[in-house]
């Protein structure tokens, strides 16, 4: 016997074929149809949330609301800062702030903000954002980018 698609069968007691509720007697489950007699339960349109007692449940669950981006927010450097850990003419990029613990960690991008004024000269910056009032004063300054 051959493999073909026409031959594959499920396995031996993989498959069971579902019980049918409510088709006559002689099936076994007429009448009541395995829902007993009367009442709010055998009835329709009653969901199962509600029979078993999980809608109080459901309401007191806190829901996540709002928003989560999936772009990480940018770590703020001021000028202050830089003039504070950097020299004159060296190289400024997110490794070396993080070594000079300016920054917590090399994940998320870094941004400089214009506050203030930028004392150390013709530094050279390397994978660093910036505004662009930063980035006039940094070309002013003798900067790189």
């Amino acid at each position: 016997m051959s493999l073909s698609l026409n031959t594959i069968k499920p396995a031996e007691g993989s498959t069971k074929n579902r019980k049918r509720i409510g088709r006559g007697n002689a099936s076994g489950t007429g009448t009541y149809a395995g829902k007993g007699q009367k009442g709010q339960k055998c009835r329709s349109g009653v969901s199962n949330l509600k029979r078993l007692g999980m809608k109080q449940v459901l309401l007191r669950t806190p829901k996540h609301r709002g928003f989560k981006s999936f772009h990480p927010k940018n770590q703020v450097v001021s000028f202050e800062s830089l003039n504070e850990v950097y020299k004159d003419k060296e190289e400024v990029n997110p490794e070396t702030l993080f070594e000079k613990k300016v920054v917590s960690t090399l994940k998320a991008p870094v941004k400089i903000l214009d506050n203030g004024d930028l004392k150390v000269k013709d530094l050279k910056f390397k994978n660093i954002k910036a505004s662009k009032s930063a980035f006039e004063k940094i070309k002013k300054a003798g900067g790189k980018f």
